[in-house]
């Protein structure tokens, strides 16, 4: 037995749903939060064409090396 014909004896067949219809993007609040935290950084490139986030503000840090 092939292994989508043994899935399919367990789960069932797959559903697709409308192809047709428009795809509706729902914003929830983990998401807003996590858009709110991305406003705060900046993409640089290095010489070489790596892309990296630095904060805009990096603000105090916890870590103490003296």
């Amino acid at each position: 037995m092939h292994v989508t014909a043994r899935l399919q004896s367990v789960f069932g067949p797959a559903t697709q749903g409308d192809t047709d219809a428009p795809v509706v993007h729902k914003h929830d609040d983990f998401e807003q939060a996590s858009e709110e935290d991305l406003t705060h950084f900046v993409v640089e490139t290095d010489a070489e064409g790596h892309h990296y986030a630095v904060r805009d503000d990096p603000g105090p840090t916890t870590t103490d090396y003296s």
